[in-house]
C-alpha cells in the first residue's frame, strides 16, 4: 500500500490519537494508534500512514518529492486539489493532492514557522526564505481562492554554463558569444524580463565567467544566485520578525557592499530604492556591476528605473543621466508561448537631445536567430570591437 492509497480519515484518526499523547513520531507509535482505532496493522499500512504523517510534520510535506525533481524551478499549490510544477517548459499539473484546505493551511503555517514567521487569520500572507534556500510565499483562504495558496521557488543547486543554456535553447551560439564578450569587457549591464523568464539563471551563468581574481559581492532579497566562482561574498536581506522588527533592506546592503571592496557589485533583483545606490555605484568607478530587473521589454527599462528611482527621491533627469553613463547594455529575456525561456534582445542606451534615455535594440531574436538592430554599432563599441 502506498501513501496515496491510505484513506485520509485513517491518517486523521491516527494523527489525533498521537496528538493526544505527545511523543516522537515512529512506526511503533503509528501501529499502536492503528490498533486503538480498530484498523489493520499490517506492515504496509503502518509504513504508509507513518510516511503520510512524517511528510505532514517535516519539510514541505507532500511537496517534498516535487522539490527534488530534476530541473524543477517552481512548485505551486492552488488549494488542496491543484498542484503544479515548472521544470522549464511551462506549468505541469501533478497528481499530488491534499486531504482538504486545512492540510494546505497547516503546511503553510509550518513553513512559515521554519523561517521564524507567522501566518494566521490576522496576517494571512507571508513571504519568506526556507532554511534550504527556497523562497516561499503563502496566502491563506478565504483571502486566496480556490483555497490556501503556496508558491515555492526552488534555487538552482549549481550555475548553468553558457553552453548548457545554448543546449537548452535559451541562447543561440551568437548570443552566448556576445554575452561572454560583455562580461569580459567589464561592461555594466542589467538582465531584464518577466517573472520566471530565467533572469537569475542567466546572471549566475554570466557571473561564472568573471575572472577568478575578481571579488564578487552579491546583494539579494533572497539568496538565489549560485555563480561558479571562487571569490563570492553574498549579502541577503531580511524581513521583519514576528515582532515586526529586525528588517534589513537591499538599499542598506548595497551601501554595505560598496565598503567591501567589490570588483563587481551585483544586485540580484532591483525592485526598490536600492536602484539609486546601484546607479550611483556604476557612475563612480564600479565597472562590471550588474543586476536583474522586472520589465516587459528592454525598451521599458528606462521607465521602470525612473519609477523606482522617483519613489526613492531621485528625479527623472538625474535618473536618466546616471542610466546613460552607468549602464552599457540591457539583456532581455522572454518566455514564449511554448514555455521556453529565450534571449530576446540586447539593447544599448541612447540619450536624446532632451536628456532622456531610450533603449535601442542592438540585436534581436527573429525566427530563432539574432539579427542586428539600430544599436549594433554602439554594442560593438561597448564590446571593444
Amino acid at each position: 500500500m502506498s501513501t496515496a492509497e491510505v484513506e485520509p480519515e485513517v491518517v486523521d484518526r491516527v494523527r489525533q490519537r498521537l496528538a493526544d499523547r505527545p511523543g516522537e513520531l515512529s512506526p511503533h507509535r503509528v501501529a499502536e494508534a492503528l490498533r486503538a482505532a480498530g484498523r489493520p496493522v499490517g506492515d504496509a499500512t503502518v509504513l504508509a500512514v507513518y510516511e503520510a504523517l512524517r511528510r505532514d510534520v517535516l519539510g514541505a510535506g507532500p511537496l517534498e518529492p516535487l522539490l527534488r525533481l530534476p530541473g524543477v524551478t517552481d512548485v505551486l499549490v492552488n488549494g488542496p486539489d491543484q498542484v503544479y510544477v515548472d521544470r522549464g517548459d511551462g506549468l505541469e499539473a501533478t497528481a499530488v493532492r491534499f486531504a482538504d484546505d486545512e492540510s494546505v493551511r497547516r503546511l503553510a503555517q509550518r513553513l512559515a514557522a521554519m523561517a521564524g514567521r507567522r501566518i494566521d487569520d490576522s496576517a494571512p500572507f507571508a513571504d519568506l526564505r526556507l532554511p534550504d534556500g527556497s523562497r516561499c510565499h503563502a496566502v491563506l483562504a478565504p483571502v486566496s481562492r480556490p483555497g490556501t495558496s503556496i508558491s515555492l521557488r526552488v534555487p538552482p543547486t549549481r550555475a548553468f554554463t553558457l553552453d548548457e543554456l545554448v543546449g537548452a535553447g535559451t541562447l543561440t551560439e551568437r548570443g552566448a558569444e556576445l554575452l561572454h564578450e560583455l562580461v569580459s569587457a567589464r561592461a555594466a549591464f542589467l538582465v531584464s524580463g518577466g517573472t520566471g523568464s530565467g533572469k537569475t539563471t542567466l546572471l549566475a551563468a554570466l557571473l561564472s565567467l568573471v575572472d577568478p581574481v575578481e571579488r564578487l559581492v552579491l546583494v539579494e532579497d533572497a539568496s538565489e544566485l549560485r555563480p561558479d566562482h571562487p571569490h563570492v561574498v553574498a549579502l541577503e536581506g531580511r524581513p521583519d520578525n514576528v515582532e515586526g522588527v529586525g528588517a534589513i533592506d537591499l538599499r542598506t546592503l548595497v551601501r554595505q557592499a560598496l565598503r567591501m571592496r567589490p570588483d563587481r557589485l551585483v544586485v540580484g533583483e532591483v525592485r526598490g530604492g536600492e536602484v539609486v545606490d546601484l546607479l550611483a555605484a556604476l557612475n563612480t568607478g564600479h565597472d562590471g556591476g550588474c543586476g536583474t530587473l522586472h520589465a516587459n521589454s528592454a525598451v521599458d527599462v528606462p521607465a521602470r528605473l525612473e519609477a523606482l528611482a522617483l519613489a526613492a527621491g531621485l528625479d527623472r533627469a538625474a535618473t536618466h543621466s546616471q542610466l546613460a553613463s552607468g549602464v552599457a547594455a540591457v539583456v532581455h529575456l522572454a518566455r514564449g508561448r511554448d514555455g521556453r525561456r529565450r534571449l530576446a534582445e540586447i539593447a544599448v542606451p541612447r540619450r536624446a537631445g532632451d536628456g532622456l534615455v531610450a533603449m535601442v535594440p542592438a540585436v534581436s531574436l527573429v525566427d530563432g536567430s539574432l539579427r542586428d538592430g539600430p544599436g549594433a554599432v554602439e554594442l560593438a563599441r561597448v564590446l571593444g570591437r
